[in-house]
């Protein structure tokens, strides 16, 4: 065999031989190898799934000493390991390339010097070994691991590792280190935590302090949106979680004080001192919080939150036009722990011009809540749009309500027609046009100035007050010159108050500085404003109150009869009154009752605006003529009077008959007949004779005739106007004919009784007749203008209803007598008070028919039958 021959082949084999000699060494350590990976995954198995970090500190050096023993163990048994030889390389060399006669050993053999014959033919049979050694090749380990494992254990344990280093990445997954961490007692004996819940304060529930060594037994039921705090002593290794029901533990990040970054925060963890954490969390589910070190867990409890549903709100029944142009709102509202703000949103169904561009947004007025409370209550609110440039116009009306969570309820949108003031003056209107006009489109400002050209073209003539033309000229240039859209807008509000001047005059001004100030002092009180905040308001709304007062009274002191007779029976409203409304308010706003204060502040602006409300217009009160309907209610209130009298002359004619009756029986007595001559110089009135008596029972009879023909005369011409007569006066005129007839027998007793009932029924037909006006007139159903007026309940401010002056108008003052008079001052008698005084007079006849009787008592007694 040539050099290079035998150079490949001994490179060749050297390389097959060290395979075999690795495969060899491999399956003669390979047991061990497996016991100690099996050994080495029981360990991770132990320390991944925190089964170190959980069992005490003994248990868990009793686990390491056993797995260091099975160590031990399993190194004793490798000491029996040997490397393979070169011989059973070779062999295994021969037996994997199925080689026979040994031929790679022969290569390793050598003959005995000495014999050359011999040294060549071993030459010669060495060649011819090395030619089979040319496909050499050595397998693989033959690990045999079956043999070890015949149950397939390690299968199992495979699983179970990977398993575990996935846990160990979870909140409650272990580390390798706890298999080398010290004893507890020497680092967490000091350690402390303090936890508590704190429900939000509008729940009104006090805070829950936890204790972490005794846990409850069951959940804590606590209200969403609870602040979880909890505050360790040191934080170094401890870890907080939050486990909400059904879901994947999260860990707690720890607060960062202010002006500390994060990253500060993190190195702490480090740090060789004990650091101080607290930790925060709002509870929005259930679920469990648990706090633990890498050896015990300190602290876990399971919270039951009880959830926080959105606020509801509904309307009861449609919203309905109020008074002095307001929308009149009634509705519900409902929610856990009671609904903090409301609002109600308009948005316009008007066909809107191409392009249009408004100046106003529609307006979003706050509503008056009902006093706080958990569950449903109902309130009301006045929604003040006759200022708005939307009134008048059709619009969707959604309530909305919000909660302290700031949870959201609306109602489903409802159509409405807006109110709107109604302007008498014919330029007041014009302007209001005008100014709804450039409101809702900024693109009609040349319209809207040549409306104004034309409204004051000729102004010495028809604009008979010159502060009127000036300011209508000054807001046609600030629209015709506006370099924005804010100028504009001012422009609108500087027409209504032109409108409302016209109207009104300075009682215009007074009302919006009075409406301001109440709306300024709504929002200081909802948005928790200061003391002295609050007392500047008041002071400024009770300045506002007196000059609209001292305003609105001297407009009343400028109306013609006929305005005052139309304002029915007001209720008075003294400034006594305000000021002790107002002292209320400010009572509350400082001893902390905001919702008391906003409610009674609510009330005091539907006082007002009623008073508002019931005073007539200047086009009103400019009116001198009389509708036929109201000559008729005139009517009304003279048969009254005539009634009246008619009932006060036949009780007088009645006296006088018994009175003649009286000195019929007593017959002529001397010491009488001595004394008529000094009564008469007492001015006594004499008695009448028979035949006046008789004159003027015929008299009192034809005029109770008269009087009810005049009424069915009035109501045929009531129902000639539209007006349908209650039953009230058919019964007053039946009254009427059954007097006429008692008058006629000579029955004053009963023909007074039939005049009271008369005059009852009267009354009750001529207050039915006066709702039948207004409701054709638009003035409400069955509610005189200034009725209703009850601010907190009747007889809270100013007077009961029933103690109502009728002599007096709101403001105390004493009222005019013109027009009807439905004889609310005169109290009629009932058949109660006639029977009374019938009986005190026939005591006194009685009394004064006995001879026995003292002079001087006989003569009081009569002067007791003749006082009219």
């Amino acid at each position: 065999m040539g050099p290079e021959t035998s150079g490949f082949d001994m490179a060749r084999t050297a390389s097959v031989r060290g395979a075999a000699f690795a495969a060899l060494l491999v399956e003669r350590i390979w047991p061990v190898v497996v016991r100690l990976v099996a050994l080495i995954g029981i360990f991770l198995v132990l320390a991944w799934f925190g089964i170190l970090a959980a069992v005490p500190d003994w248990p868990r050096v009793a686990l390491l000493v056993v797995l260091a023993l099975g160590g031990l163990a399993i190194l004793w048994g490798a000491r029996h390991v040997r490397l393979p030889t070169k011989v059973e390389v070779a062999r295994r060399v021969e037996a994997d390339s199925a080689l026979q006669h040994q031929p790679l050993q022969a290569q390793e053999d050598r003959v005995p010097a000495g014999d050359d014959f011999a040294a060549a033919l071993w030459r010669e049979h060495q060649r011819r070994m090395a030619e089979r050694l040319r496909g050499l090749r050595a397998s693989g380990p033959r690990t045999r691991t079956y043999a070890i494992d015949p149950y397939g254990l390690r299968a199992v344990l495979a699983l179970l590792v990977v398993t575990g280093f996935a846990f160990s990445f979870g909140p409650r997954g272990g580390r390798i280190a706890n298999a080398v961490a010290p004893f507890e007692t020497a680092l967490v004996a000091g350690v402390r935590v303090d936890a508590w819940a704190t429900p939000p304060g509008y729940t009104g529930r006090a805070p829950i302090l936890l204790s972490a060594d005794a846990a409850p037994t069951g959940p804590i039921a606590v209200p969403q949106g609870t602040v979880l705090s909890l505050r360790v002593s040191d934080r170094r290794g401890t870890d907080v979680t939050f486990r909400p029901e059904g879901g994947e533990g999260a860990p707690i990040a720890p607060v960062v004080p202010e002006g500390q970054a994060p990253a500060d925060a993190a190195a702490l963890e480090d740090a060789d001192a004990p650091v101080a954490g607290e930790y925060e969390l709002p509870l929005q589910a259930s679920g469990t919080a648990r706090i633990a070190t890498t050896f015990r867990e300190l602290g876990a409890w399971t919270f039951s939150v009880t959830p926080d549903h959105a606020p509801t709100v509904a309307f009861r029944g449609e919203p309905k036009p109020g008074r002095n142009g307001s929308l009149d709102l009634a509705f519900a509202v409902s929610d856990d722990y009671g609904v903090a703000s409301g609002e109600a949103k308009l948005a316009t169904r008007e066909p809107v011009a191409p392009g249009a561009r408004p100046l106003i947004a529609p307006p979003e007025p706050a509503l008056s809540l009902p006093r706080r409370r958990a569950g449903e209550a109902e309130g009301r609110t006045s929604l003040a749009l006759a200022d708005s440039p939307y009134a008048g116009t059709r619009a969707a009306l959604t309530l909305t309500v919000r909660d302290d969570a700031g949870q959201v309820g609306e109602t489903p949108p409802l159509e409405v027609t807006l109110p709107e003031r109604r302007f008498t003056d014919p330029m007041a209107r014009a302007v209001v046009e005008q100014r709804r006009i450039l409101a809702l489109d900024a693109n009609a400002v040349p319209r809207v100035v040549s409306m104004l050209d034309a409204i004051t073209l000729r102004g010495d003539e028809f604009i008979p007050n010159p502060s009127h033309y000036l300011a209508l000229r000054a807001v046609r240039e600030r629209i015709a010159h506006a370099p924005d859209d804010e100028t504009l807008v001012s422009a609108v509000d500087f027409l209504w108050q032109i409108a409302v001047g016209i109207e009104d005059g300075d009682l215009g001004a007074s009302e919006r500085r009075l409406r301001d100030l109440q709306e300024q002092l709504s929002q200081a009180l909802e948005n928790g404003a200061s003391d002295e905040e609050i007392a500047k308001l008041m002071q400024e709304l009770r300045q506002a109150m007196q000059e609209y007062m001292q305003a609105m009274a001297e407009a009343m002191r400028n109306m013609p009869p006929q305005s005052l007779s139309q304002m029915g029976e007001a209720q008075e409203i003294r400034p006594q009154d305000l000021d002790r409304m107002l002292d209320k308010i400010e009572d509350l706003a400082r001893s902390g009752s905001k919702d008391a204060a906003q409610q009674l502040l609510s009330e005091l602006r539907e006082m007002m605006d009623s008073l508002q409300a019931m005073r007539p217009n200047q086009g009103q009160q400019q009116a001198g003529q009389q509708s036929p309907m109201q000559q008729q209610m005139n009517q009304l209130g003279e048969m009254l009077q005539r009634q009246q009298k008619l009932m006060d002359e036949t009780f007088e004619l009645g006296r006088q008959q018994m009175r003649r009756q009286m000195e019929n029986e007593r017959g002529s007595d001397p010491g009488e007949q001595g004394q008529q001559p000094q009564q008469g110089q007492q001015g006594q009135q004499a008695p009448m004779t028979a035949e006046e008596l008789r004159a003027m029972q015929e008299r009192l009879q034809a005029e109770q005739g008269q009087l009810q023909k005049d009424l069915q005369a009035l109501q045929e011409a009531m129902r000639r106007e539209g007006l349908q007569p209650s039953d009230d006066l058919g019964q007053a005129g039946e009254s009427m004919g059954r007097a006429e007839g008692a008058i006629g027998q000579g029955d004053d007793g009963e023909a007074v009784g039939q005049q009271g009932e008369a005059m009852n029924a009267l009354r009750r037909g001529a207050q039915d007749a006066m709702n039948q006006m207004q409701a054709m007139q638009g003035q409400g159903e069955g509610q005189q203008p200034g009725q209703g007026m009850q601010p907190g309940g009747p007889g809270q401010f100013g007077q009961a209803p029933g103690q109502q002056r009728s002599g007096r108008d709101p403001l105390g003052r004493e009222r005019q007598t013109q027009g009807p008079d439905f004889g609310q001052d005169v109290g009629v008698p009932d058949e109660i008070d006639i029977q009374r005084a019938r009986r005190i007079l026939d005591q006194i006849r009685d009394r004064l028919g006995r001879q026995l009787s003292p002079e001087q008592e006989r003569q009081y007694l009569e002067r007791l039958l003749q006082t009219p």
